[in-house]
């Protein structure tokens, strides 16, 4: 644990195309080396694959996926006189976002569609509709958590 001043939290510019701070969030999340409007490039990419798919405004659908994506609880590690415990806790709503925002990025790439914008818009749907590895791994961390919530007791 750091001794100084709690570290001062950056706002975040809304991007340009929806007005949103959780859209330019996940373009910072899903940029790699610094190449910012490739990133934005596949995202709005997807976000039109994803308009065309289902009917629907693309961000709305999206943000539908995240809500399905963010875990309530997940498992620390507690050390507790040589033994490890996983202790089930809330989770924070920025990690929240964070987490659901990371999970989907990694699920993405691992599908085997040919572009990185179908990729994106192939999980994004399978989410929106509560399918697809990102909730699975969502449900996993819950049924983690749910499963010891035995040593629910030694939160700190």
């Amino acid at each position: 644990m750091s001794r100084r001043s709690k570290a001062v939290k950056r706002t975040i510019l809304p991007d340009a195309r929806y007005d949103s701070q959780t859209v330019s969030k996940f373009i910072n999340t899903l940029m790699l080396e610094g190449k910012k409007s490739t990133a934005e490039g596949i995202f709005y990419g997807a976000m039109d694959l994803v308009e065309s798919r289902t009917g629907q405004p693309g961000v709305n659908v999206f943000k539908a996926a995240l809500q399905n994506i963010k875990p309530v609880v997940e498992v620390k590690s507690r050390r507790v006189g040589g033994a490890t415990y996983q202790v089930p806790v809330e989770v924070r709503p920025e990690r929240r976002t964070a987490l659901g925002m990371r999970w989907l990025m990694q699920y993405s790439r691992e599908r085997s569609e040919k572009s990185m914008a179908e990729k994106l818009a192939a999980e994004v749907i399978a989410a929106s509709k509560g399918e697809g590895n990102s909730v699975k791994k969502k449900d996993d961390t819950h049924r983690m958590a749910d499963a010891n919530k035995a040593f629910a007791h030694y939160r700190w």
